[in-house]
């Protein structure tokens, strides 16, 4: 299906299997989804990666995998109630695109059929690029693009890094963002790196912000774009002086 197929579909607490399809699930999260999420709930991102998310690391891999942990007991989404989502309105980018998902090519296909899910045979019909634009999913794949700025380079060249602080570096600057706003506000590094003031207003002051800041840095640090520069007084005296 493309962006202008209508499908058919409604979901609300009449449908008799409402919530089912938020248990026993697979959500992987993005670090604008982890963003929107800590915020949502109100806890920094450290505690939220602890308290909310399963971190899996990939082989040959710099960027883990990041898991939204379900309840123990029932196997459930922890913010989902029998009467609804509990952060509706920061959902993670698969919630907002249920029953939908994006082909590689661009296209839609339904992810699941009415024996599941009884939203599908609901007498509602809805063209997707309305659909995309109601559930808010614009800016998640606004900033997924962003990210895959980082994550495709990844993919696409085997990188021989096996110092540990790399990861940590790069895991913190893309998921513990709260950390990351410490780590560029409160260590050396508005001494070393040309930040204009602009910027650094936008860091303090908005945590998507400074999600593409951490895209930036990973640029320059991992693969040496020249997004960056040294200040003067931070280089070695040769180096200044050649």
């Amino acid at each position: 299906m493309d962006a202008e197929h209508a499908f058919q579909f409604r979901c609300s607490p009449d449908v008799p299997c409402f919530t089912e399809c938020c248990q026993d699930i697979t959500i992987v999260l993005t670090p604008y989804d982890v963003v929107r999420l800590k915020n949502a709930v109100g806890i920094p991102s450290d505690q939220f990666l602890d308290q909310y998310t399963v971190i899996i690391p990939k082989k040959n891999l710099l960027i883990p995998m990041v898991v939204l942990k379900m309840n123990e007991q029932d196997k459930r989404c922890p913010f989902v109630s029998e009467t609804g989502c509990g952060v509706y309105n920061d959902r993670p980018w698969p919630c907002r695109m249920y029953p939908l998902d994006m082909n590689e090519d661009g296209t839609f296909s339904i992810i699941t059929d009415s024996s599941r899910c009884k939203g599908l045979d609901e007498k509602e019909y809805t063209r997707i690029s309305n659909w995309l634009v109601e559930q808010g999913v614009p800016v998640y794949d606004e900033m997924n693009h962003l990210f895959s700025q980082v994550t495709a380079p990844l993919k696409a060249q085997e990188l021989d890094i096996d110092n540990p602080k790399v990861f940590q570096m790069t895991f913190m600057s893309l998921y513990n963002v709260d950390k990351f706003r410490d780590f560029v506000l409160k260590s050396s590094f508005l001494e070393r790196f040309e930040v204009d003031e602009t910027t650094i207003e936008k860091v303090k002051r908005s945590d998507v912000e400074l999600l593409k800041f951490a895209f930036e840095w990973i640029k320059f640090g991992i693969f040496g774009q020249k997004v960056f520069s040294i200040k003067e007084s931070a280089l070695p005296k040769n180096e200044e002086q050649g």
